[in-house]
């Protein structure tokens, strides 16, 4: 055995490789060959029986140390839900088809506008189970409903419905306020449960809209299929909401820009009001200043208070919120938007684990934030 030994230490030292260096840095896969080289010229003319069986193994073993890929930061992208995702992550090899795989499963958990959907299903009344991600959302936006008071609540569909932002269209009649009266009829967190996997309603019209938490549970659920590779170097923006974890390329934490709330349809001017260093954090924001119409001289916005049945009349112009869970920063940067300035920070200073920013204008139409006390920490100046 000591003879075995140095002619395997003499045949290493031949080619200048330390065999510690070798496995713990991972050499090239021309110097893993070379080795073999050395083997082949070997094999026939030093070693006999066992130890050359044994030398081919221990060569073979190398060789494929010195294939093994290096780590690199892979980006992908795509659509769902009507908006696009934009990934990247520190891998060695690309994820892509797993990363659009889990997203047409998500897809067909909560997407309302695929027919196929379970959340489409359960708001056309048509029996199904449903999936533990719908469940996890379902009980975080009755969570959060709780907290908010009722001004966020994901089942005013029909509200959304009847001020054009849904998805689908419902005629506003000739009085308005009634249309609203009779519709919160059916609209409320307290008029819909769980029994295990059956969504059970008070009323049948009553239908869910996911808009204000999906696209940040789906940032938390692409960054679980990241980490269940063993990644620890990752992005995931979806429609704006943002989970990233780890480094960027540049041996950063990840950056991401917070727009300034200029009013524009096109949602093309992206001019920049802050950025925000995140390292291990979700981050989302939330506004009118993109999906809104004017009608008769009036600014109607995407967010609605479903206390009142119309939209919110926010002095807020957006509302970015960081925390641990992206479901969580998507669902409360809607929750803001829902309040006026002096009550969102009232809340916000209330749950443990989020900080916010929230711009707003003062009277001369000048741009300022408010703040809460951690919130220095994330932006760069």
């Amino acid at each position: 055995m000591k003879e075995w030994n140095k002619y395997l230490k003499r045949e290493l030292n031949n080619i200048k490789i330390n065999f510690v260096d070798f496995l713990s840095k991972n050499t090239t896969f021309a110097l893993a060959k070379s080795l073999g080289v050395i083997f082949m010229h070997n094999i026939h003319f030093k070693m006999r029986g066992r130890r050359r069986q044994f030398f081919f193994i221990f060569v073979f073993c190398l060789i494929l140390s010195g294939c093994k890929k290096e780590y690199s930061y892979y980006r992908t992208s795509g659509e769902i839900f009507k908006t696009y995702y934009h990934i990247q992550y520190k891998y060695n090899r690309v994820l892509d088809k797993e990363i659009q795989d889990c997203l047409q499963k998500f897809d067909l958990s909560l997407n309302p506008f695929n027919k196929e959907s379970i959340i489409y299903k359960v708001n056309n009344n048509t029996p199904v189970e449903v999936d533990d991600w719908f469940i996890n959302v379902f009980n975080k936006a009755m969570e959060v409903a709780e907290i908010s008071g009722g001004t966020y609540d994901v089942t005013c569909a029909p509200f959304v419905n009847l001020w054009g932002f849904g998805f689908q269209k419902i005629d506003q009649g000739t009085d308005i306020q009634h249309t609203i009266d009779s519709l919160k009829t059916f609209v409320g967190y307290q008029k819909v449960h769980l029994e295990g996997r059956k969504v059970i309603k008070d009323d049948p019209r009553l239908e869910l809209d996911y808009a204000s938490i999906a696209k940040g549970y789906a940032c938390d659920v692409i960054a679980n299929l990241l980490e269940s590779y063993g990644i620890t170097d990752y992005v995931v923006e979806i429609g704006g909401e943002i989970h990233a974890k780890g480094k960027n390329p540049s041996g950063r934490c990840w950056r991401v820009e917070i727009s300034k709330p200029v009013d524009d349809e096109s949602g093309q001017i992206n001019e920049r009001m802050e950025v925000i260093e995140l390292c291990d954090k979700s981050l989302a924001t939330s506004g009118n200043y993109r999906n809104y119409y004017i009608k008769d001289g009036k600014k109607y916005a995407h967010t609605l208070n479903a206390l009142t049945g119309y939209p919110a009349e926010s002095n807020i112009l957006s509302a970015s919120v960081v925390c641990s869970d992206c479901i969580t920063a998507d669902a409360f940067a809607t929750v803001f938007m829902t309040k006026d300035l002096d009550d969102a920070v009232a809340l916000g200073d209330k749950i443990q684990g989020l900080d916010y920013l929230f711009i707003y204008a003062d009277e001369d139409g000048n741009l300022l934030e408010k703040r809460s006390i951690n919130m220095d920490k994330y932006v760069i100046n």
